[in-house]
């Protein structure tokens, strides 16, 4: 009988980490950690953010997918205390989410995102990075959050939104498959503009609200607008923005 991969995943618990879990103990044929900072069941105890309880955490781990991050800043110095301790443990794989055109749009957050794929890339683990662009679920917080406001801003952008699952899903192939290095990003199926993503919330919602069509000034809306944070080629998503709405909505 094969022996079980153990895979620990960072940020396990969030958005993507989620569905991630969910898929990767589905079947019985991995074992799976999820490192947080608070005990639970199938979680390991450690911080990222001091790297404290991580090395235990890690130990006898065959691959580590790592999606913890942090929007207040602090995504690099978490990798780094991530790789060093696989790095003692003899990780075989390390596998890091990051997001379509981090190089391009000068967002600090994103910054931050290219600094710790820097530090992946120049670890000597072996290692695959993806990137992905923005979630369906990230667009309908976007919208959700104004609900008390008049109307309903939309960006001036297009935006190519990919579900969860199926984010997860290609991060449990690489995780599978051997250290790929940079491997071809990944979007969802439609590029929609800010407008037409507001009318097809308002449709679901009910709502009447106008909506009011945002353009900012600077380098980073235009990047936007040029389009980097749309992926090239063909979409690796299926799920519509209509589809994800419908299914949230039962």
């Amino acid at each position: 009988m094969a022996l079980k991969s153990t895979i620990l995943v960072t940020g396990g618990t969030g958005t993507i980490g989620t569905p991630l879990v969910e898929q990767l103990r589905s079947g019985g044929a991995r074992e799976v950690r999820v490192l947080s900072r608070h005990p639970g069941a199938g979680r390991v105890v450690g911080d990222l953010k001091t790297g404290s309880g991580v090395g235990p955490a890690i130990q006898g781990v065959n691959t580590v997918i790592h999606l913890a991050t942090s929007f207040a800043g602090g995504d690099s110095s978490m990798t780094r205390n991530l790789l060093y301790a696989a790095h003692k443990a003899r990780v075989a794989h390390i596998v890091y989410l990051s997001i379509v055109g981090i190089d391009k749009i000068a967002l600090g957050y994103y910054r931050q995102k290219l600094e710790s794929e820097r530090i992946v890339a120049e670890s000597p683990l072996p290692y695959t990075i993806l990137r992905a662009t923005q979630v369906h679920n990230l667009v309908a917080t976007l919208f959700g959050v104004q609900r008390y406001s008049p109307v309903l801003f939309a960006p001036s952008i297009r935006i190519q939104s990919i579900a969860v699952e199926e984010v997860a899903a290609r991060l449990v192939m690489l995780a599978d498959g051997e250290p790929a290095g940079r491997v071809a990003d990944i979007g969802g199926p439609e590029r929609l503009t800010g407008q037409a993503l507001a009318d097809e919330w308002k449709r679901h919602r009910g709502s009447r609200r106008a909506v009011w069509p945002v353009r900012l000034p600077g380098a980073t809306f235009r990047a936007l607008a040029e389009g980097s944070n749309l992926v090239d080629g063909d979409p690796y998503g299926v799920t519509t923005w209509a589809e994800f709405l419908a299914r949230r909505a039962r």
